[in-house]
């Protein structure tokens, strides 16, 4: 795998990721390198048990973007969104569980517009999905379900106030 070239393409895509809107949901952006695949994450510090290490953190909340040698031979970038231990998020009390049935529950109301999505998963993915990897537009397509993400961050936030300590 390319790895110098599909960061520069993951970096091209965040490019088309109205800055105002991250700033207004809490939002911040990353591409790198995270188990061998080129990824982006998308993720609010708030949604996490360490602030100081957002990424990092034993308990998270981010979607991603990613691709890889694998994904890469089935022609494929794939995507999803994470809930990695909730417990240890010290301002909420919470079951992953509980907050992946409630996601997805109000996920229904957005999920035709996602390509290949499944929420058929554990509680730590809430939903995952793929889209057809073309050469030609990686950069629009990254965008473009980066901008999904961003209509459905308010679910996220209105599922944790639920919970709330």
């Amino acid at each position: 795998m390319d790895y110098t070239f599909y960061l520069r393409k993951f970096q091209l895509a965040t490019s088309g990721i109205p800055e105002e809107i991250l700033c207004n949901n809490g939002l911040k952006l990353s591409v790198d390198i995270v188990l061998e695949s080129v990824a982006l994450k998308v993720y609010n510090p708030e949604w996490n048990g360490d602030p100081q290490s957002p990424l990092d953190a034993e308990g998270r909340i981010f979607f991603s973007v990613w691709l890889n040698d694998e994904t890469i031979r089935e022609k494929k970038i794939y995507y999803n969104i994470h809930a990695l231990k909730l417990r240890t998020l010290k301002a909420y009390k919470i079951s992953s569980r509980d907050f992946a049935q409630n996601f997805r529950k109000e996920f229904l109301e957005y999920q035709k517009e996602w390509p290949n999505v499944s929420v058929n998963y554990g509680p730590l993915t809430l939903m995952q999905g793929w889209v057809e990897l073309q050469e030609d537009s990686i950069e629009k397509d990254i965008c473009e379900l980066a901008q999904l993400f961003l209509k459905i961050t308010p679910v996220i936030d209105r599922i944790l106030e639920l919970y709330k300590r």
